[in-house]
């Protein structure tokens, strides 16, 4: 199942290259009240909406894909965990090159283990992003991210992916310096998600994914999830071993080789096999 957020503030379903507004099945369910809850409200509750999904379908509206605007498909993520080394050639590539490493050397995951992106960074497909240190080299870096679709704590590996909702594409943007990562990737637009979520049954083994992005139609990184030093289960594990986890958290699980700079102007493309494909534009400066 594909699961999108539409149009700002609907909650759809895609199915052969249609939207299905489900929003209507949501309004039986309370809102959340103040405190909120660190989770995802539509995700919180999208199991209680499953079940009468089959008997609907006909009566609910529907549009063509191509007509509506797709939006980040995870609206209030409690956290954005993030993989800062999660492939070794990457590892290597970020050695070799001292606009990446700025003097430190990289090793393992393991001794990096993970950093944290602001919320306010989250964006969706077709959006524009701005570049918020003009002068500053800025990479994109496409990354599987995983969607949690229960509280979780200390996870073992082999249940971790009983906790997942879904998978998405993920762009980690960065800009490159010796500041902290969650500094330099957290500027407004820099954690790009989308185009849906694919359900789990969809998916199959998250490991073995293909994945890669252009930028202006030039290949720059081209992947697959089986060279994650820590794999997708044993990600969430770890991050499950410091965070409790919530619905609608998210998961980006690192990027492979090929990081290079980009311009305003550019257009960034990015795909992975089983879920699909998505794109924003970069803008010249923060406006």
């Amino acid at each position: 199942m594909k699961i999108c957020r539409f149009n700002h503030d609907r909650i759809g379903i895609i199915r052969q290259q249609r939207v299905y507004d489900i929003t209507p099945m949501f309004h039986d369910i309370p809102p959340a009240h103040w405190p909120t809850p660190p989770v995802d409200w539509m995700i919180s509750h999208f199991p209680d909406i499953a079940s009468q999904l089959g008997a609907n379908w006909e009566r609910l509206e529907n549009y063509p894909l191509e007509q509506v605007s797709l939006n980040a498909p995870v609206a209030n993520p409690g956290k954005i965990v993030a993989a800062p080394i999660n492939y070794r050639d990457h590892i290597a590539e970020a050695n070799a090159d001292q606009q990446i490493n700025h003097g430190k050397v990289y090793t393992d995951i393991s001794e990096y283990g993970l950093f944290l992106k602001a919320n306010s960074s989250l964006c969706g497909p077709n959006e524009i992003i701005p570049l918020p240190i003009p002068g500053r080299r800025t990479d994109p870096e496409v990354e599987l991210a995983v969607i949690i679709g229960q509280r979780a704590r200390n996870l073992p590996v082999d249940q971790a992916l009983e906790a997942v909702f879904g998978y998405a594409i993920g762009i980690d943007m960065t800009v490159r310096g010796s500041e902290f990562p969650s500094f330099r990737k957290s500027a407004d637009g820099f954690s790009v998600l989308g185009p849906w979520i694919v359900t789990p049954d969809e998916i199959g083994d998250p490991n073995t994914l293909d994945l890669s992005i252009r930028v202006n139609g030039q290949l720059r990184q081209h992947s697959n999830t089986r060279h994650l030093i820590y794999n997708v289960q044993r990600l969430i594990a770890y991050a499950s071993a410091m965070f409790t986890l919530w619905p609608g958290d998210v998961i980006y699980t690192g990027t492979p080789s090929g990081v290079s700079a980009i311009q305003a102007g550019d257009r960034i493309e990015v795909s992975i096999e089983r879920i699909g494909a998505m794109s924003v534009t970069i803008a010249d400066s923060v406006p």
